[in-house]
């Protein structure tokens, strides 16, 4: 079974030909000829900020809130981390 089977006919490998026209090339004693350039499709720009927010609107509004309505809350202040108190060694760290 070959790759041809099972790929089908849809696909084309287009890297092995142009290393076979290389080849040929090479083995003729001329240039290569160069593959033209395939455009590239260009895609839409999006602003993150600008989707970020109009997705935010969108949900309030299908919460029925309004974005003048939020409040803004401090945040508490984070508990310090408590230290433990430092183990008595055991007998065996003491030596005895």
């Amino acid at each position: 079974m070959t790759r041809d089977d099972l790929l089908g006919e849809e696909f084309t490998d287009r890297y092995t030909e142009a290393v076979e026209q290389m080849l040929d090339a090479k083995r003729e004693h001329r240039e290569p000829t160069r593959a033209p350039a395939e455009p590239t499709e260009t895609g839409r720009v999006v602003d993150l900020m600008v989707a970020l927010q109009e997705s935010v609107r969108k949900a309030q509004a299908a919460r029925g809130e309004d974005s003048r309505d939020a409040e803004v809350h401090e945040m508490p202040e984070s508990n310090p981390k408590k230290t433990t108190a430092a183990k008595k060694p055991t007998r065996r760290q003491r030596g005895g």
